[in-house]
């Protein structure tokens, strides 16, 4: 059965489609035009009626939420490495990172870039300022763990949660302070970025920023 990733650029569907080809699954791309909204479209609600992305139809099975598509992706292919084996110390680590990831980075940055849904009109500013101060308090707390910890969030090799983390320090590379004036993010962004399967999915998508 054909694995298919319906993506849009630019969004938490990168870290979906570069673990796919990191891990070699064949998949097709079924790209949606977000301005068009075909996202909301009666097709592809059939598919995600959240009608959001990323939606992955694997085996059979929609998988929605780019975090938890991720960590089923390296659980599935455990000779890539990317994933601490059950119950140990390390894979509650694991755990805390992505939910680091979902719960502080993402709902900050949704709140940066789409000020208006928490604050209404007329108080936009007020939310960015709370979401970029939270967003550096986060950048801070992981350059101190990876000063600590490093090289990559779990130790010295890479996981799931890097590639995760990889794609959310890019949403950031407009902002007044990104994640890489850190010196240990940028080092773990330097080695994310130089894995051949980050710059082949950059390739397929065409993305040339942050390179």
């Amino acid at each position: 059965m054909t694995t298919v990733l319906y993506h849009a650029p630019n969004t938490a569907c990168l870290v979906v489609h570069w673990l796919l080809i990191e891990l070699g699954v064949p998949h097709v791309l079924h790209a949606l035009d977000l301005e068009q909204r075909q996202q909301k479209s009666a097709q592809y609600l059939q598919v995600n009626p959240a009608g959001v992305v990323p939606a992955l139809l694997l085996d059979g099975q929609v998988l929605t939420e780019a975090a938890a598509i991720a960590m089923h992706l390296a659980e599935l292919h455990p000779q890539a490495g990317l994933a601490p084996a059950p119950g140990t110390p390390a894979r509650a680590d694991y755990y805390r990172w992505f939910c680091f990831c979902t719960n502080t980075l993402q709902p900050a940055f949704r709140a940066w870039f789409y000020p208006h849904e928490p604050a209404g009109a007329g108080n936009e500013q007020a939310v960015r300022d709370q979401a970029r101060e939270r967003l550096e308090w986060a950048w801070s707390h992981l350059d101190a763990h990876l000063q600590a910890h490093g090289p990559y969030v779990l130790g010295e090799t890479p996981s799931a949660v890097d590639f995760m983390l990889t794609m959310l320090m890019r949403w950031s590379r407009n902002m007044p302070r990104p994640s890489d004036r850190w010196p240990a993010l940028q080092a773990h962004a330097a080695r994310m970025k130089a894995r051949p399967a980050f710059r082949e999915t950059y390739r397929r998508e065409g993305i040339g920023d942050w390179t």
